[in-house]
């Protein structure tokens, strides 16, 4: 992606060398929008019911939904799912694993020049807590010295 596409999103873009603005409602937006550029997997599915995969970002992303920026042109309403690549992480007892594979809808789709912005809603929306534990403290085991 180039670099010149982060820093218009999400209030205001170029069409055809105009700029135009969405309208956002303070009041509509139940969490904040985290600005990162994030990279991931878009999977869908076209037409003719292929599956399809594509390296895409998303340029910001909150518990309830992202934006993300993709080549391919998608219809609104298509269901998606976003995979954020990283490392395998071994598991760390008492913390629940972090969300890598999130479910979402295209709820609003802008079509640009040589991209289009999706507007994805997670079917779940991601868990808020600062830390997520299933259990107990995380602490040091007690020392016997």
């Amino acid at each position: 992606m180039g670099c010149g596409l982060l820093g218009v999103f999400p209030t205001s873009y170029m069409v055809n060398g105009h700029r135009r603005r969405r309208a956002i409602k303070k009041d509509e937006r139940k969490w904040a929008r985290l600005q990162l550029a994030i990279p991931v997997f878009v999977r869908s599915r076209d037409g003719s019911g292929r599956d399809c995969l594509e390296f895409a970002t998303a340029v910001n992303i909150s518990p309830g939904g992202a934006l993300v920026v993709v080549r391919r042109s998608l219809p609104k309403s298509a269901s998606v799912s976003l995979e954020i690549p990283s490392a395998p992480i071994a598991p760390t007892e008492g913390l629940r694993a972090p969300a890598r594979i999130m479910r979402a809808k295209a709820v609003w789709v802008t079509h640009l020049d040589d991209y289009h912005l999706l507007g994805l809603k997670f079917a779940r929306p991601l868990s808020t807590n600062a830390v997520a534990f299933s259990g107990g403290r995380l602490r040091k085991p007690d020392s016997t010295v």
